[in-house]
């Protein structure tokens, strides 16, 4: 091919060649940004200018995307962009995309300390595997993928830890006017995400005596051969906290819940990045260290007093 082939025929080959290498959970997510928002708005151009990215990055704005969400898109274009280039498909150009500044802070979903023993007392008198893997995620920080992927095997009860290795979700397939849906078992998000994670005293006096008992080769939510899927363990989850008398809010706040937990019990947060599986320190700094108008006055009060 020649310089200035169309987008969507650089796609095809970027998509052939990126398969190869990624994995399939990966490729899908690719593969629905490309379908949903580079395709319609870029498929046919078969140049693609600083100007032409900026507009449709206002475009996406405007139209309610996150700021996250639409860098997701940029990232997927960019490596197009830079395959196309390197195989002589396309014109290079410099793109530096601005975005309008972010004023507001986005506050994360967290459960009161009340509520949080509210929640945990209530799936504790009211057993069921389900509840149980609330009570998991609530004392571990799990991901919702994790927890429907756990199995007893990965239980350790003589070590006192349970072992992360495995997620589950349902991606979306797309090739062209073709979608369909499969639920997936993989590794889980970032290699950091392979990680293990002590068992708290009193959830371990619940998982003893289910240990001796249970087949270690059966998913815990279940209890059988076969997983639930995250979609489902959230309806439930839902219905759970209108049970309970709680306010709406998404799963993954057990998650901060849990984080939030660690760092007011005056953790050290590199451990609590280890425990979560984040990827670096700073993720962990960004969503959950937020010092409150107390804690600023003290370090002020410190500094100063080293300066008398």
């Amino acid at each position: 091919m020649e310089k200035n082939t169309q987008f969507i025929d650089v796609v095809s080959l970027w998509k052939a060649d990126k398969k190869k290498y990624v994995k399939k959970s990966t490729y899908a997510a690719y593969s629905l940004l490309i379908q949903n928002h580079l395709l319609p708005e870029l498929g046919e151009k078969r140049e693609i200018t600083e100007d032409l990215v900026q507009s449709l990055v206002n475009k996406k704005l405007d139209s309610g995307l996150s700021q996250k969400t639409v860098r997701d898109i940029l990232v997927v274009l960019k490596m197009i962009l830079r395959f196309g280039v390197k195989h002589k498909l396309l014109e290079f150009h410099q793109i530096d995309v601005r975005f309008p500044t972010e004023r507001e802070r986005k506050d994360i979903e967290v459960l009161t300390l009340a509520n949080q023993k509210k929640l945990l007392a209530y799936v504790r008198s009211k057993f069921t595997f389900f509840n149980l893997g609330i009570d998991i995620c609530l004392n571990t920080g799990l991901r919702i993928g994790e927890i429907c992927a756990l199995r007893w095997s990965d239980i350790d009860i003589a070590a006192c830890v349970i072992r992360v290795s495995k997620t589950i979700q349902r991606i979306y397939l797309v090739d062209g006017d073709v979608k369909a849906t499969e639920l997936i078992i993989d590794t889980p998000k970032t290699k950091n995400s392979i990680r293990e994670i002590p068992i708290a005293k009193d959830l371990l006096k619940i998982l003893k005596p289910l240990k001796q008992v249970v087949c270690n080769d059966f998913y815990v939510l279940t209890n059988n051969a076969q997983p639930t899927e995250p979609r489902t363990y959230r309806v439930y989850f839902k219905h759970l906290l209108e049970e309970v008398g709680l306010s709406p809010m998404r799963f993954h706040s057990l998650r901060h819940s849990f984080a939030t937990r660690c760092i007011e019990s005056k953790c050290d947060y590199k451990t609590v990045s280890v425990l979560l599986g984040h990827s670096n320190i700073s993720t962990t700094l960004n969503l959950y260290v937020h010092p409150n108008m107390e804690q600023k006055k003290k370090c002020i009060e410190i500094m100063s007093k080293g300066l008398r």
